[in-house]
Formats: structure tokens, C-alpha cells, sequence
């Protein structure tokens, strides 16, 4: 059964993309989840505009996220953090703490979800993390902690 795709379906498509599915999958699973329609005529050329918006979106967050990574890549973020006299920290950074650091410091707001880190951190000093702020752009940026 020829369907157009309502909504991103996982190892199947992306919205507005037409597919060629079991019907008992589109009538068990994908028309009655409201994830697919019917492809006639009118639909396909709906599917279009859909697939065109989608395509101009994904390359404008792409543009957006490359625009980040030119201002972040190669520059140092500090952040202040109480520390005891041997360098460890009272507490530790995560990912909430980086996220709000690089938009003081930068004036660029990152989400929580696109900054990646192994573990929190533990120590004053210099630390690497990367920034994943588009599935195709991801690079890495230091983090030099200090003793508030």
C-alpha cells in the first residue's frame, strides 16, 4: 500500500516522504496512529510541500549549528566552581552547569541534550567536552574550571 509519511516513522521515513508498506501494517499501525495517509493524487502533491519545508528546515538548523561551531570552536569556556585546597571540587559540573556557563560566558544558548560529557566533573583544571548541536555538526570545546 502506497502511503505519504504524516510524521517521522523510525527505519521507514521522514515526514512528507512516500512509502510503499504491508497493508497490514498501514491499516494496523500506521493510518490509525495518524502517522501516514493514503497517497492519491491531491496527497502526493500535499507530500511535496511537506517534503520541500522539511528539506529548507533541516538545512537552515544545519546552517545555524555550523554558525555556532565557528564561534566555539577553538575558544576556552572558564567556570567558577567552589573547590577544596587539593583542586576537587565541593561538588561537581554537569551538563545544567556547562550549558548555563557557555551562555554567560559566550552569549550562545546551547540545550542540555546537545552537550555531551563522560562524567561529571570532579576537578579544577582544563576539560574537554563536545557539542553535538546538529546530527552533522559536532565538535569538541574546552573547559577550564576554576576555584571560585
Amino acid at each position: 500500500m502506497k502511503l505519504i509519511l504524516t510524521d517521522d516513522v523510525t527505519d521507514l521515513g521522514k515526514r512528507g516522504d512516500v512509502v510503499d508498506v504491508a497493508d497490514g501494517y498501514a491499516r494496523n499501525y500506521l493510518l490509525p496512529k495518524k502517522k501516514a495517509m493514503k497517497a492519491n493524487a491531491g496527497a502526493l502533491e500535499a507530500a511535496e510541500s511537506i517534503r520541500e519545508a522539511r528539506i529548507e528546515a533541516e538545512k537552515r538548523a544545519k546552517e545555524a549549528a555550523e554558525a555556532i561551531a565557528t564561534q566555539l570552536v577553538g575558544s576556552r569556556v572558564v567556570l567558577a566552581a567552589q573547590a577544596g585546597d587539593e583542586g576537587q571540587l565541593y561538588g561537581s559540573v554537569g551538563v545544567a552547569d556547562i550549558v548555563e556557563g557557555i551562555q554567560r560566558f559566550t552569549g550562545i544558548e546551547l540545550e542540555r541534550g546537545q552537550v555531551e560529557i563522560a562524567e561529571p566533573i570532579k576537578a579544577i583544571g582544563l576539560h574537554e567536552i563536545q557539542v553535538k548541536a546538529h546530527p552533522e555538526v559536532e565538535f569538541p570545546l574546552t573547559l577550564d574550571i576554576i576555584p571560585a
